[in-house]
């Protein structure tokens, strides 16, 4: 049921465009949903910080979470969200340099500029079928740690999320980002683009044309980035607090 809940998210977030709001509140209600049974079960009433219970910290923590989320989704899931950003644009691979700069100099820099873009327009399109991967991570969060990540720096609960389930994200992301890479065509500019390489006389250590583990890390980092900044935000600008809950957990720090 869950998983069909998460495809109904999915699908409304790609064919609907919903707004930053709409998919946060969206978001935010798949996650209440998901945590109930586990919330109420642990501790819940159990007063901590400042009359936080442990419940109110572990609700406040995913839904900072899922705000970044939402706000990585909205940022890096459009044109040029990657291609056009100074922080986030996806370059040839470390090991694929040396590639970029022999074909330049020959004049085949055009064949390497198309290879960058389309690598680019998949990672723009894969993050967009992030959000159910995002939150069934999230909602496996227990309470155990919640006062520890209330209490902690201003990226605590990005690390601890990143820690727990970079992994898993990647694992359920790579086939994601195949698909994205193979019909943006970018499987094909940057194999091109390799084979050229490959096929020069002075060419002695060949490339590995596969560009799926890359795009997939370079990915999921950017989405965790984006969740570091909105979580510190939360935690030093009361104005980025936009639910009571989150005015009454960071809040009370």
């Amino acid at each position: 049921m869950l998983r069909r809940s998460l495809s109904v998210l999915l699908g409304c977030l790609l064919l609907t465009q919903l707004s930053h709001a709409q998919f946060l509140k969206k978001l935010s209600k798949r996650l209440e949903q998901s945590t109930t049974a586990k919330d109420t079960s642990s501790s819940s009433g159990t007063v901590s910080l400042a009359g936080i219970t442990e419940s109110d910290a572990g609700s406040a923590i995913k839904e900072a979470l899922a705000k970044g989320v939402s706000a990585g989704i909205s940022k890096l899931n459009k044109t040029n969200g990657f291609f056009g950003s100074d922080i986030y644009k996806v370059l040839l691979p470390p090991d694929a340099v040396k590639i970029e700069n022999t074909l330049r100099s020959i004049g085949l820099g055009s064949q390497v500029d198309k290879a960058i873009l389309q690598i680019n327009r998949s990672a723009e399109k894969a993050v967009g079928y992030a959000a159910p991967i995002f939150v069934n991570a999230i909602k496996k969060m227990t309470l155990t740690d919640a006062l520890n990540l209330v209490k902690g720096g201003n990226t605590s609960a990005t690390d601890y999320f990143k820690s727990k389930t970079t992994d898993e994200l990647k694992a359920a992301f790579a086939p994601v980002i195949q698909k994205t890479l193979d019909s943006t065509a970018a499987t094909r500019y940057y194999t091109d683009i390799v084979n050229t390489y490959n096929k020069l006389p002075t060419t002695f250590n060949k490339a590995n044309p596969d560009l799926k583990d890359y795009v997939t890390t370079m990915a999921v980092n950017a989405l965790f980035d984006q969740i570091g900044k909105e979580e510190a935000a939360i935690r030093t600008n009361p104005a980025a607090r936009t639910t009571d809950l989150l005015k009454k957990v960071f809040g009370a720090k």
